[in-house]
């Protein structure tokens, strides 16, 4: 008996695979998703946004964050809010968990339990603990994820040196942390911790963290983390990391002499993307150093029927981008008239406080000596802030001086991730900063911080 066969195949069921699958589905096409038992949903669910995110909002609306006992860290309450914290992680897993398989049934998509590696460009060989199976496409999409990026050096022992993965096993706050790579990843759980009351030492070798992120947002940030007792060790690199046996702590010592000393160290020195992992050579595929394959416009890659979406790709490796990726590459694959994505997309950075942005920054805008007018709205100034708790957060208006053209949109804040795409629909539109003047918004509300930051750039022309 042949291998069974399928209009599509998608390796891996994060969010880009699903989306992919779901759309292709809804076409009447023989579908089937491959992806191991465990990891339903993707890394996306189980390691990355959906566990990271939850942290967050738990960590907020825990009494230890709110009421400023996490300073307390070592005592037993704090070890009683780790079990909490991990709890509620674990139960939003399982109910996203839950959600996405029900989505794949109800699409009467094939899950096929297991790793997949190519056998050729349209087989697929999938391994499981309890058997091999083999499996046939006429398409494929490769979904398959990015794994936490390791060094030779530093070696992760999942106690003292741990990576991202295994940042939800700790079983305590620690007192002393060091996060080594300041990048998206390393700065959101830096901040985590540092909320918990963690005294955390933030180490990178670039000068200066979030360089695609406005400047002005960038300080903000860093201030505030200065303020929750944070250490920025920027412009230096790691050499070696080892273990204090005789006082149970890790070290690491730097390139300029430094030595650093903490509970902890959390290794965030980006990602790898998992693209080595499937015998890409026999589908006539190659992936770079970092496993990521390249695709053209559509998607596809050096093999036309075979297609890659998602973090395996490379930037801007975003769940939200990642979705629409997958979406298009069916639409693509089966002759659906479909909108190439809009570069214009939110990004967000879940930090404490949180980031969002839109469009162009002021040093972008300066390179192309753009004549641009910023109009500012401070959280202090909006009654929600003062209700939620929140008044050191801004939102940015940058807009063109002559024409009054939005150009883009910065926040830092309190639901900075969702008050941004007000600001996003307007940009798409082309739109005027007038619009914000014009427009009436609810009251008290954050999105009102758009017609007073409309208001104070207008004021300076």
């Amino acid at each position: 008996m042949g291998a069974p066969e399928f209009d599509l195949i998608v390796i891996g069921s994060g969010p880009s695979g699903q989306k992919s699958a779901v759309a292709a589905a809804k076409l009447g096409k023989r579908v089937a998703v491959v992806d191991r038992n465990q990891m339903i949903g993707g890394v996306c669910v189980h390691t990355g946004t959906i566990p990271s995110k939850t942290l967050r909002e738990a960590i907020l609306h825990s009494k230890a964050y709110t009421d400023g006992s996490s300073s307390n860290n070592g005592d037993e309450n704090a070890a009683v809010s780790v079990q909490d914290l991990a709890f509620r992680v674990q139960s939003i897993i399982s109910r996203e968990t839950t959600v996405i398989r029900a989505q794949l049934k109800r699409n009467r998509i094939a899950v096929v339990e297991g790793a997949a590696r190519f056998m050729d460009p349209h087989t697929l060989q999938v391994e499981s603990p309890s058997q091999t199976s083999t499996v046939r496409g006429e398409h494929i999409v490769i979904a398959c994820g990015t794994r936490p990026a390791h060094s030779k050096e530093i070696v992760c022992d999942g106690k003292r040196v741990i990576d991202t993965d295994q940042l939800p096993t700790m079983h305590g706050v620690p007192r002393e942390a060091i996060v080594v790579g300041a990048g998206v990843v390393g700065i959101e759980y830096a901040s985590f911790m540092a909320a918990l009351g963690t005294e955390v030492t933030l180490i990178d070798q670039r000068p200066a963290i979030l360089d695609f992120v406005d400047r002005e947002i960038v300080e903000a940030l860093c201030y505030h983390l200065r303020q929750s007792g944070m250490t920025f060790r920027l412009g230096e690199k790691v050499m070696r990391v080892g273990i204090d046996e005789q006082r149970d702590r890790v070290f690491a010592e730097l390139e300029s002499g430094k030595r650093v000393q903490a509970d902890v160290l959390l290794y965030a020195v980006g990602r790898q993307a998992n693209g080595d992992q499937l015998n890409l050579e026999a589908a006539g595929l190659q992936a770079d150093a970092r496993g990521r394959l390249c695709v053209n416009r559509s998607l596809q890659t050096a093999v036309p029927h075979i297609y890659a979406v998602g973090d395996v790709i490379g930037f801007p490796a975003l769940a939200s981008t990642s979705m629409e990726q997958g979406r298009l590459a069916s639409c693509h694959m089966f002759g659906i008239p479909f909108v190439h994505m809009a570069e214009l997309f939110p990004y967000g950075i879940y930090t404490i406080p949180e980031i969002s942005m839109v469009g162009q920054t002021e040093e972008q805008l300066t390179m192309k000596k753009v004549p641009y007018e910023v109009g500012i709205a401070k959280y202090a100034e909006l009654a929600k802030s003062m209700m939620l708790g929140d008044e050191s957060g801004m939102l940015k208006l940058l807009f063109e001086r002559n024409t009054h053209e939005l150009l883009g949109v910065h926040v830092i804040g309190e639901r900075a991730t969702e008050i941004i795409h007000i600001g996003q629909a307007v940009l798409s539109y082309g739109g005027k900063i007038d619009y914000f003047r014009d427009a009436v918004f609810n009251y008290p509300t954050l999105a009102e911080a758009y017609k007073v930051a409309a208001l104070d750039g207008l004021n300076k022309l």
